[in-house]
């Protein structure tokens, strides 16, 4: 039987926390293969800002028009977040030169989902509407989700996008990766292939690590000494080089510690260690409680006796 949102709410209203036990461990998802994943390196030095990539994304997933044209460059003038609509934008970062690129005064960034190794929205999502597939595209199925918003309050990255405009049946909506686009297995980005400068290369992350550790030992002048994804919040499938710091380019700076491992390693604490003395106070209260009603019973049993001499 096909389990849809409201099968789901009807039939397992109030049993979130055995569900939640259900969905696997998002660390344990994450190191095993990762470098056979499929991945992007963006190489910020490259990016034109043209938008192809946005129309290549817009078109590839059947998303709405936006208001303005992608050939207008006047929407780069203030920074935008992916929405529900648009799954990956385009900003333009002003500045002063930097020691390693002196002739840029302005840089173009792509963004998207990160699609992480270790992603948190999997790790936070109850019912396993988000999971992660064999070749590390993180992917969502609108069937079984219940709408609780989880993921986007725990993406680090702050991606997710919810469809607060579709009161019936709305969707948390985000990149995929552009798995099983065209009929194709896997991964297969609209965007990098769309990308006129190979700002955006697609591969595996091995091999993508191991391109972006060249251009910047054969170029110093050019790159920063950093591969913006290759750590931070313990890894993720699209990674950046970049010719300035990446703070400076609305790249969030992260731990490496991916965040579902810290939270997960809380929730299995509690679980284990806190379980069997919640099960006591539960049952010492209900003893309580029943002893309570006893004595209440007892108490109005003999006001009714004395009443009745």
């Amino acid at each position: 039987m096909k389990l849809d949102r409201r099968t789901f709410v009807a039939a397992a209203a109030g049993s979130t926390t055995g569900l939640r036990v259900g969905t696997g461990n998002a660390a344990d998802l994450a190191t095993q293969g990762a470098s056979k994943h499929a991945a992007c390196l963006v190489d910020t030095t490259l990016c034109i800002g043209c938008r192809q990539c946005e129309f290549a994304c817009n078109r590839a997933n059947s998303l709405p028009q936006p208001s303005r044209p992608f050939h207008d460059r006047t929407v780069l003038r203030h920074e935008r977040r992916p929405t529900a609509d648009a799954f990956t934008v385009v900003n333009e970062y002003l500045g002063n030169p930097s020691p390693v690129q002196p002739d840029h005064k302005t840089t173009t960034v792509k963004v998207q989902c990160m699609h992480c190794l270790k992603p948190a929205c999997i790790s936070a999502c109850i019912v396993g509407a988000l999971t992660k597939t064999d070749d590390g595209a993180v992917v969502y199925n609108p069937d079984i989700c219940i709408g609780c918003r989880y993921c986007m309050i725990a993406c680090p990255f702050e991606i997710p996008a919810y469809e607060y405009d579709h009161p019936v049946l709305p969707r948390v909506r985000k990149c995929e990766f552009c798995v099983g686009r065209e009929g194709v297995a896997g991964a297969n980005p609209a965007c990098a292939a769309a990308c006129p400068t190979e700002a955006i290369v697609f591969g595996t992350r091995a091999q993508l690590l191991e391109l972006a550790r060249s251009r910047i030992e054969q170029r110093p002048d050019r790159y920063v000494n950093h591969i913006y994804g290759e750590n931070e919040a313990g890894g993720t499938s699209w990674m950046y080089l970049t010719g300035r710091p990446p703070e400076e380019l609305g790249l969030t700076p992260m731990p490496d510690v991916a965040a579902a491992e810290t939270t997960e390693a809380i929730q299995h604490g509690i679980f284990r260690f806190g379980a069997l003395p919640i099960a006591l106070y539960g049952l010492f209260g209900g003893l309580m409680w029943r002893s309570h009603r006893k004595s209440r019973i007892a108490s109005e049993d003999i006001d009714d006796e004395g009443g009745a001499a």
